[in-house]
């Protein structure tokens, strides 16, 4: 099966660190052995799923992972980004799968880079109490306690921007609220989580700490002033919200007036130096004013409320998901940040990047993929200090609202009987790996 792509990637810096991502609730299972999670009971409401499915047993990674970390040595890759669950976590003997994990990845030559929390708050706790983020920092120190001995590259949150959204703003994630903006204190806790983390892994002796930001470009519909103004609104909201506070210390454009507390004290915890800064990136996003009508942000839809829209980007290609394809973007925004944030900005990691295709002939994801790494290195070229690149995902799996519709593995999972398949993609990432050293 061919899996050619032309001309062979450029060569990527000594050292350069290549992963694979997946997430604690997305492929574990084993929910009986776990705390529940807001996730557990938003997918037990009927409608909030597509396919009406939950996560309890999902690829059941809990018990299968001995395999999966054998198909993450047979990829070659040098890292291995997971997510430590909470809810288990806080369970008995929960800590000893992690202990478990960590020691087969470090056997097995794979580096574990832990991320501490992924979208499954434990039941019970709520991020619009500023407590949330003292007991996140406990669960941290815990974990840290741990694994610490082993562990040298830790994240400590994934995606706070996606989570306010869409779990708080617009309902369409766990814990299913509709708030609008007055969801802006969950991206605050959240942030101060992440301050608060960080001094928790420093603590532990911890060298080597990010956080994964989801970022893309905002391109304005058109170059009405009304375009414009709502493509700016939007960017705020949605990237810069998540990266200056952490970056810079600071609040864009007033917003620091809508959080809750002792703003100044909580940005100094904010802002905690970190080691490097991750970026999950699938595409642009074209903005426009409101229509009068509501819209739609990755198939979900934005209330006609808000003071944007989200336009179509025409002429591209779109994955299975629906998104569009633009690698380029990718060189945008991380030459952007650069620009914007200067040497306020860490060293890059791209902790996330991939896309939803059917089949295990998976041509059109070995074509993104390879566009995308392409883009990357032209970052690289222009000056941005990037480390490294991880794909999403290593397995199909539990891909939340859309249940188990969507396929972002480099393995074919089949839900029914759990048999993994690696992908005609699975083999071209091995190669690439090899072409590397």
């Amino acid at each position: 099966m061919a899996t050619d792509t032309g001309d062979p990637l450029p060569r990527f810096p000594a050292g350069f660190l290549w992963g694979v991502s997946t997430s604690a609730h997305q492929i574990e299972g084993a929910a009986e052995l776990r705390g529940p999670s807001v996730w557990d009971e938003f997918t037990a409401e009927p409608g909030r799923v597509k396919d009406g499915s939950t996560a309890a047993v999902a690829c059941d990674h809990y018990h299968r992972y001995p395999e999966d970390v054998a198909l993450l040595a047979g990829l070659g890759v040098n890292a291995y980004r997971f997510s430590v669950s909470w809810p288990r976590v806080a369970s008995p003997g929960g800590l000893d799968f992690y202990d478990r994990l960590v020691d087969a990845l470090c056997a097995a030559g794979v580096r574990p880079v832990p991320t501490l929390f992924h979208w499954d708050l434990p039941a019970g706790l709520d991020w619009l109490e500023r407590d949330t983020a003292d007991r996140f920092a406990d669960h941290v120190a815990v974990v840290a306690g741990r694994l610490g001995d082993r562990v040298t590259k830790w994240i400590t949150l994934n995606e706070p921007a996606e989570h306010t959204l869409l779990g708080h703003a617009l309902g369409a994630h766990a814990p299913g609220r509709r708030l609008l903006f007055d969801a802006l204190p969950v991206a605050h806790h959240q942030l101060l989580a992440h301050g608060l983390a960080v001094r928790a892994l420093r603590a532990a002796g911890a060298r080597d700490i990010g956080i994964a930001n989801s970022h893309g470009p905002t391109w304005p519909a058109s170059g009405d002033p009304d375009d414009v103004a709502a493509a700016g609104f939007y960017d705020t909201l949605l990237n810069r919200l998540f990266a200056e506070p952490v970056l810079l210390g600071e609040y864009p454009d007033g917003l620091g007036e809508s959080m809750p507390g002792d703003v100044a004290a909580d940005l100094r915890v904010i802002a905690e130096p970190l080691d490097w800064y991750g970026v999950n990136y699938y595409a642009p996003t074209r903005v426009g004013a409101p229509l009068g009508t509501g819209s739609e942000f990755g198939g979900l839809p934005i209330p006609a409320e808000l003071p944007f829209s989200v336009r179509e980007i025409e002429g591209r290609p779109l994955t299975d998901f629906g998104w569009p394809v633009v690698p380029e973007g990718l060189t945008e925004l991380l030459c952007g940040f650069r620009d914007r944030y200067g040497d306020r900005l860490p060293p890059v990691v791209i902790t996330e990047n991939g896309c939803s295709y059917e089949g295990l002939d998976d041509q059109e994801r070995i074509a993104y993929l390879d566009a995308h790494l392409r883009a990357l290195h032209a970052a690289l070229e222009a000056g941005v200090d990037v480390r490294g690149y991880f794909v999403w995902s290593l397995l199909d799996n539990f891909e939340w609202a859309e249940g188990y519709a969507r396929r972002f593995g480099l393995v074919h999972v089949d839900h029914d009987t759990l048999e993994r398949t690696p992908k005609a993609s699975y083999r071209w990432f091995r190669d690439v790996l090899r072409a590397q050293g």
